[in-house]
């Protein structure tokens, strides 16, 4: 009888462990933002080399400092949830290579499951959930959006769906870097503080 309800909690187990390598994004995830998140250093590199080509001294220098802060542990002392002060700046494929938008509000919120991003102001939006890939980078699937629209699920095509890399770079910053959005540059970031 233990042989039994033992052989039983082993297979319970693996299940659990199946399911757990497998994750959840996964099996969310499309197969376009996949394909953009693979060739995300490619991406990064022509995006950047572009906006260092048109944009000015001092642009270029806050997207190199932006981009060069070192990725810190999300679990050491941090805190995602609450409202954040962010903004979007646009690299390469486009005229200017480099557009560094102003700040605006968005809030990062935690049902239980993981931390949701919310952009509340500005004309445009995303809203999305993080997921775990390491300690010190997490994916981002969201839906873009204009302000006076409903969002769509992720998932819902091409034009809506958006994929990043997130990077803690401070006790109260962090950024989201967006390879090969579908509309406009190469590379967008979006800088957070609190």
């Amino acid at each position: 009888m233990v042989s039994r309800s033992l052989f039983a909690v082993m297979i319970g187990l693996s299940m659990l462990t199946a399911a757990h390598a497998d994750g959840a994004i996964t099996r969310i995830i499309t197969a376009p933002d996949s394909k953009r998140l693979e060739q995300y250093e490619q991406t990064n590199a022509k995006a950047l080399a572009q906006a260092r080509a048109s944009g000015t001294a001092a642009d270029v220098r806050l997207v190199e400092n932006l981009l060069k802060q070192p990725g810190l542990p999300f679990s050491q002392d941090f805190d995602m949830t609450g409202n954040w002060q962010c903004r979007t700046i646009k690299l390469g494929g486009m005229a200017p290579a480099l557009v560094v938008y102003g700040w605006f509000k968005c809030k990062v919120t935690d049902d239980g499951s993981g931390w949701a991003l919310e952009k509340v102001t500005g004309s445009q939006r995303t809203k999305g959930r993080f997921y775990t890939e390491s300690d010190t980078r997490l994916t981002y699937l969201g839906t873009g959006y204009v302000a006076d629209q409903k969002p769509l699920k992720y998932g819902a095509g091409p034009k809506t769906d958006e994929a990043g890399y997130a990077y803690r770079t401070g006790k109260n910053a962090f950024r989201i870097e967006f390879p090969a959005p579908y509309y406009e540059s190469l590379l967008n970031v979006m800088e957070f503080k609190r």
